[in-house]
C-alpha cells in the first residue's frame, strides 16, 4: 500500500465530478492513496439542481460537488486543481502532466471527464443552457411537466427527444428548421399529435432570464416555455491519446469504450459515468465511479499479492540453494 505522502500515488483520477468522486471516496475508504486532478469546470455547473438522485433531489450541482470533496478529504484523499493535458505510460503506471507543468503519478488510472456539449450556434441557446434550454427529460421533465415544450432539430436524434418529452407533455412542437425528416419520422410525429413548424431558426426569445420563445427567420416567434436540444456529447479524449485511448463514435456523440465494469483496453485505466456512458445521470455516474473502484482496488491487491507470492518464492529458492 502506497503510504499518503508517496509521490506515487496509487490512483490518480482525472475529474471531480460524480463518478471521480464516488469512486475517491470508495478508494480511500478502501486505504487508498487517491489524488483527483480537476479543471473547475463541471458539465452540469448551469443547472438548477441535480434531480433524480435519491435522498438528495434538488441539490445545487455546486453543493453536491462541495460535500463530495469534503467526503473525500476527510478520508485522506488529495486534489490538484488543474488542467490535463496529456498522460504518459510509466515503469510504476502513468505520469498525468498539468497545463502549469505540473507533474502527479499514480499506479492506476481513472477518467472520469465527462462530457462536452456541443451547442447549436443559435442566438439564446448557450445562455438559457441548463434553464430554458433542456436536453434530458429524466433531469428536468418533471419540471416543465404540461408546459410548451419545443424541439430543435439540429441532429439526428431530436426526434427521439420529442417522442420522450412527449411522455412529460402534451404541448410539445418540433422545430424542423431546414433539416430533413424520414417519412417514418414524420408519421411516429402526426401519430402523437406532434406539431412540426418549418422554417429556419434565427434565435431564441426571452424576457429577463425566462425563456419565451423561438424566433425564426420569417420574424414568426413561436411562445415556448421551454426548449430541448439533442446537442451532439463529445468524450474529452485528447489528453489521453499518449496512451492510445481514442473516442468511438456513438449515434449521440462519441464515448470511450470500457467493459461492464469501467476497464479500458490500456492496462490499468478505467473510465467512469459519462465519458463512457452518454445517458448516465448524476446516481449513475456516482454508481459506475464506486464500481470501477472496487475494481481498481481488487486489482491493486492482486498485483500486489502476485509480487508477494513472487519474493516467498525467491526466498524460499535461496533457502534450498
Amino acid at each position: 500500500m502506497a503510504t499518503h505522502d508517496s509521490p506515487i500515488r496509487d490512483v490518480v483520477i482525472v475529474g471531480a465530478g460524480a463518478a471521480g468522486l464516488s469512486a475517491a471516496l470508495t478508494l480511500t475508504r478502501a486505504r487508498r492513496a487517491v489524488t483527483l486532478v480537476d479543471a473547475g469546470e463541471p458539465r452540469n455547473a448551469p443547472a438548477d439542481a441535480v434531480h433524480g438522485l435519491l435522498g438528495l433531489e434538488g441539490i445545487t450541482p455546486a453543493e453536491l460537488l462541495a460535500r463530495g470533496r469534503t467526503e473525500v478529504l476527510a478520508h485522506g484523499g488529495q486534489f490538484v486543481d488543474g488542467q490535463v493535458v496529456d498522460v504518459s505510460c510509466a515503469s510504476y503506471g502513468f505520469a498525468v502532466e498539468l497545463r502549469d507543468g505540473r507533474s502527479v503519478h499514480g499506479r492506476r488510472l481513472l477518467i472520469a471527464t465527462g462530457l462536452v456539449d456541443q451547442l447549436p450556434d443559435i442566438p439564446g441557446v448557450r445562455e438559457q443552457w441548463g434553464h430554458g434550454v433542456l436536453h434530458c427529460p429524466y433531469c428536468h421533465g418533471w419540471e416543465v411537466r404540461d408546459q410548451r415544450i419545443g424541439v430543435l432539430v439540429t441532429g439526428p436524434m431530436a426526434v427521439h427527444k420529442a417522442f420522450l418529452f412527449r411522455q412529460w407533455s402534451s404541448q410539445v412542437v418540433v422545430f424542423r428548421g431546414d433539416h430533413q425528416l424520414s417519412d417514418e419520422e414524420i408519421v411516429k410525429l402526426r401519430a402523437l399529435d406532434i406539431p412540426l413548424v418549418d422554417g429556419a431558426i434565427s434565435g431564441l426569445e426571452a424576457e429577463g432570464d425566462q425563456l419565451t420563445g423561438v424566433r425564426l427567420e420569417d420574424g414568426r416567434v413561436v411562445a415556448v416555455d421551454a426548449v430541448v436540444v439533442a446537442a451532439p456529447m463529445v468524450a474529452r479524449v485528447e489528453p489521453f491519446a499518449g496512451i492510445g485511448l481514442e473516442p468511438t463514435p456513438h449515434p449521440a456523440g462519441s464515448h470511450i469504450e470500457t467493459d461492464a465494469f469501467g476497464q479500458t483496453s490500456v492496462p490499468g485505466v478505467w473510465v467512469a459515468g459519462n465519458a463512457t456512458d452518454l445517458g448516465a445521470q448524476v446516481s449513475g455516474a456516482a454508481a459506475a465511479g464506486a464500481l470501477a473502484a472496487q475494481h481498481i482496488n481488487t486489482d491493486l491487491i492482486n498485483k500486489n499479492l502476485d509480487r508477494a507470492v513472487a519474493e516467498l518464492g525467491n526466498t524460499h529458492d535461496g533457502r534450498n540453494a
